[in-house]
This record gives C-alpha cells, sequence and structure tokens, in this order.
C-alpha cells in the first residue's frame, strides 16, 4: 500500500515508520497522521520494517504488537540490537494488559497506545516521540563536534611536540654547542615535561580512535609471558632509588593467544607504570593462570591503594583521584576500551592503604 505524500518539501518531514498487519490498522493511522504533516511509509509485517529501517531509518516506528511470524517485541529487540542505527523512538500498539507493555518496554519501546487509538492520544504521543528523537540527536552532534575537535586538536598538538623533542635532544647531545651543568639539569627537565604532554596527547589520540570506532586492531599470536618480560624490562628502571621490588611470575606454559600485540604491550605498560607510580614502598608482583578458558594476568602491587569511591568511576575517561601522582584519568579508560576490543575484562580489587590489584582476562578463544 502507497500513500500519497504531502506538497511540502520532504526534506523537513519527519518520517514515520507504519508496523501493521491489518490493512484498515494502517489506513486509519494514515488518516489521522498524514493531516498533521508527516511522511508515512507503511508496512505489512516485521521483517518488511527492519529492511526499511536498514535502508532509510526513519524518525519514529509506530509498531503493533501483535504480528505473524515476527511479533512487535521481537522487532523492538531487533532495532535495539543493531549499533549502527541511530537512536529511533518506538510507540507500540497494543490491545494487551500490563505485562505485555512492561515487555516492550523492556526491549526497548519508548512508549505505548492501547487499542482502540484515539486521535488526540496518538498525535500526543508522536509529538512527544519525536521531541524526543530532535533532542538525542542534537546531543549527538554535539558529542560528534566535540569527538572531532579533540581529535583533530590532538593531530595538531603532536607536530610542534615531536620537533621540540627532536631539538631537544639535539641541544642535550650538545651538537648545537657545549652546555653547563645547570644547562643539562634544565634541558633534561624539558625533555621529561615534553615527553610526559606527548604521552598525554597520544593517550588521548588512542581514546578518541577507539570511542568514534576508528581504531583497527591488528590480531596476532601472542606471547603473554613475552609480553610481561618486555614491559618490566623496559619499566624496571622506573624503580632504581625506590625501596620496591619489581617481579613477575609467567607460567611458560600459557598457551599463546590472538591479540594486538601493541595494544596489549599498550595495557600492561599503563597498569604497571602505574603500580609503580603510586607504590612508594613493598613490591609489585606480576603473575598469569588459566581459569575458565581465559588467561588472568594480575598485576598487584602494595601502594596507596583506592577508595570505594573513585573504584566505581576508574575505567571512566577523566576520572582521575586525589593522589598527588594522579594523571589525567585517560590510561585506564584506554584500557578497558583495549581489552573490550578483544573480548575480554579488566576488574580490580583494592583496600586504601593497602594496595591494590588490576586483573586483566583474556579469552584462549578471542578472534579478530
Amino acid at each position: 500500500m502507497k500513500d500519497s505524500l504531502p506538497s511540502h518539501n520532504l526534506q523537513q518531514q519527519e518520517r514515520i515508520l507504519v508496523v501493521d498487519d491489518t490493512p484498515d490498522n494502517l489506513r486509519l493511522i494514515k488518516a489521522m497522521l498524514s493531516p498533521q504533516g508527516y511522511h508515512l511509509i507503511l508496512v505489512s509485517s516485521g521483517a518488511k520494517a527492519l529492511e526499511s529501517i536498514a535502508l532509510h531509518p526513519p524518525d519514529l516506528v509506530l509498531l503493533d504488537v501483535m504480528m505473524p511470524e515476527m511479533d512487535g517485541y521481537e522487532v523492538t529487540e531487533k532495532i535495539r540490537a543493531s549499533p549502527k542505527l541511530p537512536f529511533t523512538p518506538i510507540l507500540l500498539i497494543t490491545a494487551h494488559d500490563q505485562a505485555s507493555v512492561a515487555k516492550g518496554l523492556d526491549m526497548g519501546a519508548d512508549d505505548f497506545i492501547r487499542k482502540p487509538v484515539s486521535m488526540e492520544d496518538l498525535t500526543a504521543r508522536v509529538r512527544s516521540l519525536l521531541r524526543l528523537k530532535h533532542s538525542v540527536d542534537e546531543r549527538d552532534a554535539i558529542a560528534r563536534q566535540r569527538e572531532d575537535f579533540v581529535s583533530r586538536l590532538t593531530h595538531d598538538l603532536r607536530t610542534p611536540l615531536l620537533a621540540a623533542d627532536r631539538m631537544l635532544d639535539i641541544m642535550q647531545q650538545g651538537i648545537l654547542g657545549g652546555l653547563t651543568n645547570s644547562m643539562q639539569d634544565a634541558i633534561t627537565t624539558m625533555i621529561r615535561s615534553n615527553q610526559n604532554l606527548l604521552t598525554m596527547v597520544n593517550t588521548l589520540l588512542e581514546v578518541y580512535r577507539h570511542d568514534a570506532g576508528a581504531k583497527n586492531l591488528y590480531f596476532e599470536v601472542v606471547n603473554i609471558q613475552q609480553q610481561i618480560k618486555e614491559v618490566v624490562a623496559e619499566l624496571r628502571p622506573l624503580v632504581i632509588g625506590k625501596p620496591i621490588t619489581l617481579d613477575y611470575e609467567i607460567p611458560e606454559s600459557l598457551p599463546l593467544i590472538l591479540g594486538d600485540r601493541l595494544e596489549l604491550h599498550r595495557v600492561f605498560t599503563n597498569l604497571v607504570g602505574n603500580a609503580i607510580k603510586f607504590t612508594d614502598t613493598g613490591s609489585i608482583n606480576i603473575t598469569a593462570q588459566l581459569t575458565s578458558g581465559y588467561i588472568n594476568i594480575a598485576v598487584q602491587d602494595t601502594g596507596v591503594g583506592i577508595s570505594p569511591e573513585y573504584q566505581k568511576q576508574l575505567f571512566n575517561r577523566f576520572r582521575t583521584g586525589n593522589h598527588r601522582a594522579a594523571g589525567s584519568g585517560l590510561g585506564l579508560h584506554l584500557c578497558k576500551r583495549i581489552i573490550d576490543a578483544h573480548q575480554g575484562k579488566i576488574t580490580l580489587q583494592s583496600k586504601l592503604g593497602e594496595g591494590s590489584t588490576f586483573t586483566v582476562s583474556l579469552p584462549l578463544s578471542a578472534q579478530p
């Protein structure tokens, strides 16, 4: 069934997909909403609805609950299960009791209306859900603009930072002339500060690549024992002069897994580096074991620990602790995004003043 379209510009019309297997119900809703200036797409089954949404997502879906082959609950669930679809409000049309309404809302519907449908009730709910749609679209557009700005900014910042890093290295080597001891100390401090800033910019760029879905992982065979050995060797100089020990105990018998070697290296470097940063005395130990199809790598320290208040938000972006050594709040968020992309988990056990244990669980069956 094809509806006659209003004469004004379709670009300015809200598109409403109406799904019902009864032609009389489709005609009734068309008669109620067409005069309001909406562009209606009428389909008679859940399968056709999903095809239409995939080709051109509407602004709103009016969905009958009881339909053969695929009912409104299943259609709702499939719409909400598709991460690539923009937010689309769903209004269920039902003749059933409260339990069926609750089931539909649990599946992801936004509102419901009971049969027989009145024009006043229907148009009011349509206007309300379209306002919700516009609000969500505006919020998402602002978020995309912000992420695009930050991504461009971090790209632009990296160039002068890299140039400054290279120039400071040349100066430190004395290529531009001799340096006094005080000048050497000053340049060493500048190099350290510049590298810290460059690390922060690179981390921020990686975070936004992951959040925007623009980060491509390159899966290959990874030896966890070798990964940890490399990370410990790189970070061991950081414990020189501190009354702490840095050790690892990784069984050679651990099976190889599939993963992005560089990204996993980033995760373990961050976790071990944090343990060193927040541990003044005692020890840092990295262990690994097999459990239920996972390799669990634990980084345990005897540092300051993390309060229950901060534990709840620790993996969120820009959530930092109140310790003097707290950083930008990006590192742990990035770690979680990387482990999520590996279909794994990262968990924390900590007690304030007694240390922390971060555990990374990577599935043996991880696939690209």
